[in-house]
Parts: C-alpha cells; structure tokens; sequence
C-alpha cells in the first residue's frame, strides 16, 4: 500500500434520478503522492464535501475509480469489501473540531483505533505515546482533553488520524478554528508528518492563512476541479 498515494480518475456522483437528478461530481481527476499535501479549494456548494466522502469511502460514487495505493478501492462498484476496515486502517481523518472522546484520557484517545483494529491495548497505547511525543503533546498524554488547549486538542486529533499510518489522511477545513500561528504550525505537523510516514494528506480548507503554503492546489467548482500550482511558502 506505500508509495502509491491516492489517484482518482473520472469520479462522478449523482444525486437522485430523472428530473431530479443532481450530478455533484463531473468527472474528477486528482492525484496525490506520498509525502505530498495538497489543498482542495471551492466556494459552498462546489462538490467538496461530496468528493471528501467518497474518498473517505462515506458514500458510493456514481462512475469512476479510486486508487489507494496499489489498490482499486472503486471502479464503478467498490472492489473493497469491508470499507469500515478500510476506514479504520487506511485512511486518516482530521476534522474542523477535534472530536475527542471527553471520558478517554490522551493516549487512549489515539490508541483506541489500533486497539479496534486488534492491536493489542499495551502496544496501541506505546505508538500512541510515541506519536505524542513526536507531536510535542507528549506531556499531556495522561490529560483528558477537557484539559487542553484548543491547539493541543487539535494535536492530538492529528496524532489520532496518524496512529494507524494511513496511506491517506483526509483533513477536513483543520486549521478553521485556529488562529495564524496555530493555524501555520498544524500545517507544518502535517507536512512533516507526511513526509515521515510517506503519507498523502488532502486538506480542504478556506483558511486563507494556510493556502500560500500549499505546492500544489485543486479547485473545484461545479463539480469539476482543476490544478494550479501554489507557493509552497516556507514559514519556517
């Protein structure tokens, strides 16, 4: 499954039949390598949320194929057939708010992942701890989130898409809540974070902060992207 990334080709959506019909997503290409993160941009309405859930593997496209890896997740029918397992273990999620589970300390926030997935609960909690510590929250691994500061908790939503190693994350408008130094250094977290773990990490955002850090950026817009290339700015 390394080394691939994620490709997609031709993906279509539609909603509802006849007269009724809503054709979401036109027909979109996109590809994204390991260690690569790229932004997906669009004004409300454009088709991001929809192409978001297709590629977390939420709803079933229409038409086209995914690619994760060296695997055909989908083409015209999903080729996978437990697509919670795949959920679980192969793609990362990381949202707006973190969503931490308020009766779960730290460590077992990021660890309960593996530990569905049947890792056992001593070595799920050691990758997680470890995961912390990469990720400079690993003083507060014992901290139930309630505790936290907003930047902390979204650290630890980050440590919790990563815990599994996913060849893909899907990072969903992360930065919205923060403000610009929060917000910049989330982003160099995931970028180094990808190019540690050979991960391809899509952000959606319309955080105009983060967008001139971005080497390359997907539009959308009526259901069909289209690439330009970014500034890739370093803030160091």
């Amino acid at each position: 499954m390394a080394g691939k990334g994620i490709r997609i080709e031709g993906l279509k959506k539609r909603y509802g039949k006849g007269d009724t019909a809503v054709d979401a997503l036109k027909g979109v290409d996109m590809q994204v390598a390991p260690g690569e993160v790229v932004g997906l941009i669009g004004p409300s309405g454009s088709g991001k949320s929809t192409l978001l859930k297709c590629l977390g593997a939420v709803i079933e496209p229409t038409a086209g194929r995914m690619i994760l890896g060296d695997e055909v997740i989908y083409d015209g029918i999903w080729k996978v057939k437990d697509l919670r397992a795949l959920r679980r273990d192969k793609i990362g999620f990381i949202f707006q708010a973190p969503y931490l589970i308020p009766f779960l300390d730290v460590t077992d926030n990021v660890a309960l992942l593996p530990m569905l997935a049947g890792v056992p609960n001593a070595d799920s909690r050691k990758l997680a701890v470890a995961l912390l510590k990469s990720l400079d929250v690993g003083h507060r691994a014992k901290a139930m989130p309630s505790q936290l500061s907003g930047g902390e908790q979204q650290r630890v939503a980050i440590a919790r898409g990563l815990v599994s190693r996913p060849p893909v994350i899907l990072a969903d408008e992360p930065t919205a809540p923060l403000d610009s130094e929060r917000a910049l250094a989330v982003i160099r977290i995931l970028n180094d974070m990808a190019r540690q773990f050979e991960t391809a990490i899509i952000v959606v955002t319309h955080d105009e902060k983060i967008i001139p850090t971005f080497k390359r950026i997907y539009h959308i817009r009526d259901g069909v992207t289209y690439e330009e290339a970014g500034e890739g700015r370093d803030f160091g």
